[in-house]
This record gives C-alpha cells, sequence and structure tokens, in this order.
C-alpha cells in the first residue's frame, strides 16, 4: 500500500447524511459483535500502528478500513476502552430483535408487559452507559436513579395505556409497547447523562484542543440521541403492527401461533439492520454548536485565546 490515508477520520464525508449512512452501517454492523477479543485487539495494533506511520502490515487500503471500522465499533471513542458487547451499537440488532419483537408479541397481560419492559429498560440502560460521553464521569447513584426511572416510566406508560384502550381495536393495543419505549427514551438517556446536563460536556476548537465544559451543548447532545434513538425504533415498532394484523388473519398463520414471536423478531431484527445506522445518520458524531450560542463566559475565554477566529465549537454526542 503505497499511498497513506487519514485514518483518523471517518472514510466518507460526515458532512452528509449519506456519507454518515455509509460509516455508521460499517461500524453497526451485526456481524461485528461476534469478533473475538483477540480480533478486536489485533485491528487495534494494526490502526495504531499505522497512525504512527507504519506500513498497514502489507494490507490494502480496503482491508485498513475494515481494521479501523472494527476498532470504531468496540472501542469506546473518548477513552480507546473496549466496550462490553451488550451496550455497543454492533449488538443493536441481535438484541435489539430479541427484546422488540418479544415486546410486540407479548403485550396483552401485564405481567408481559412489566417483565419486557423491564428488559428493554434494562438493555437501554446498558447502551446509554456505553455510549455516554465518557470525558464526563457518572456515578453509580446516578445510573441507578436512570435505571429505576426509566424502568418505572416505561411500565406505567405500558400498563396504564393497556387499561385504557381494553375496548379499542387490537391494533391500537398493538401501538403501547412502542409509546412506552418512546416515553422511557426520554427519561433513560437525560437521567444517565445527567452529569453533563449539570456540569456540561467539554468542547474542543476545530484542531481538537480543549476549551471548557458547556451545559448548552450537552442540552443539544442529548436531544438528539434521544431523537434518534426514538427514530431506530419507530419503523418495526409502528409498522411490524399493521403487518402482523394483516398476516394473522390468514389461516396459515393460524396454524403456526408458536411462530409468531419468531416471525416477529426476525422482522424487527431486518428493521433494525437498516435503522440503527439511518437513525445513528441523523446527526454527524461530532456535534457542533456555534460560539455565540455558548455560555458566556466561554465565548469571553474563547475571544481571550487569539489566535484565528473560532465560529464554531465541537464535542462529542455519543451515540
Amino acid at each position: 500500500m503505497d499511498e497513506r490515508i487519514n485514518i483518523e477520520a471517518p472514510r466518507w464525508d460526515q458532512s452528509t447524511f449519506s456519507g454518515r449512512f455509509y460509516h455508521f452501517f460499517a461500524i453497526t454492523n451485526w456481524v461485528k459483535s461476534f469478533k473475538t477479543n483477540h480480533q478486536l485487539d489485533e485491528a487495534k495494533r494494526i490502526v495504531e500502528d499505522y497512525k504512527q506511520g507504519k506500513d498497514g502490515h502489507g494490507l490494502s487500503i480496503d482491508e485498513l478500513w475494515d481494521a479501523k471500522h472494527l476498532v470504531d465499533s468496540a472501542f469506546h471513542p473518548d477513552t480507546g476502552e473496549r466496550m462490553n458487547l451488550i451496550g455497543r451499537m454492533t449488538f443493536q440488532v441481535p438484541g435489539g430483535m430479541a427484546i422488540t419483537g418479544a415486546m410486540l408479541q407479548w403485550y396483552r397481560t401485564v405481567p408481559a408487559v412489566i417483565f419486557w419492559q423491564w428488559i428493554n429498560q434494562s438493555f437501554n440502560a446498558l447502551v446509554n452507559y456505553t455510549n455516554r460521553n465518557a470525558k464526563s464521569e457518572v456515578t453509580g447513584k446516578q445510573i441507578g436513579v436512570a435505571y429505576v426511572s426509566a424502568t418505572t416510566s416505561a411500565v406505567a406508560v405500558a400498563v396504564g395505556l393497556n387499561s385504557l384502550i381494553k375496548t379499542a381495536p387490537p391494533i391500537i393495543a398493538r401501538y403501547v409497547p412502542f409509546t412506552a419505549v418512546a416515553a422511557a427514551n426520554c427519561v433513560n438517556i437525560p437521567l444517565m447523562r445527567q452529569r453533563e446536563l449539570l456540569h456540561g460536556i467539554i468542547v474542543y476548537d476545530q484542531q481538537g484542543n480543549a476549551i471548557g465544559p458547556s451545559k448548552y451543548a450537552a442540552k443539544k447532545g442529548i436531544a438528539q440521541v434521544v431523537f434518534s434513538r426514538i427514530t431506530m425504533a419507530a419503523p418495526g415498532m409502528l409498522i411490524l403492527p399493521i403487518i402482523m394484523e394483516k398476516l394473522e388473519k390468514y389461516a396459515f398463520m393460524q396454524r403456526i401461533r408458536f411462530l409468531h414471536g419468531p416471525i416477529q423478531m426476525l422482522l424487527c431484527g431486518v428493521s433494525l439492520t437498516f435503522m440503527v445506522p439511518a437513525a445513528c445518520s441523523i446527526f454527524p458524531q461530532k456535534c457542533s454548536i456555534k460560539v455565540e450560542h455558548l455560555e458566556q463566559e466561554l465565548q469571553d475565554k474563547i475571544k481571550k485565546m487569539g489566535g484565528p477566529a473560532i465560529d464554531k465549537v465541537y464535542f462529542n454526542k455519543g451515540l
């Protein structure tokens, strides 16, 4: 490989949705969740060696990028540490399809609603913690409060709606899980990342120099993550109920009731395969905010820094 590439930056243009989609499709590919720790560490070694000017171990450009995408899929962008498997975005398809399919299939009884909403919020809490901005530490107490609050809100919404729509058409009841999931996301993510809201998130100039913490940046980043997560779940949880409502009327589906759950899980997997990268691509991961929207003390600090005028600052919004 003669031509050296900028391995530090994403392979595709992150200023466009298509560029971000290609990027996130590469790093959230569920196949990568089955890579061994040895394979992950080897990919990281290849990338680190290349950054230090070594020859890339004789790999082609595509092979080098494959190694970089594997690293991005499993190692946190802030700490460089290997993330836990269940919390990685690559596990959203296998983990999410099983849980979402179960919520859509078993939603009619209160015990089933409570159990699957608890399982889902446990999964979400781990994902939210794993993909937070790691520059802002979160305490065990804050994690516990976020987990209990999100689980309680999801169960309360689901159980409450189930009791209100007992006389409604069956198709309406099928949308209860999505409503509960959306409500819980609005609670779970901000609470899990409350330290960022309380103390701010570190923002950087274009060269990567730290400027200081900003609460405005934290609010913007977390709001975008909440929107993306709800969007990620929406197609599977809003369209699949209509599909299943139609399919279950056919005689052949009546004969294979025991397969309704697995069928829904499979369809959820198909939806999430595309929606995980699509939802992550709505906003750039390296989020920006205009200096004029920052706290006054940060604006004053930037003015005193001298050097080239800074119009925007940047930060990792998390996923």
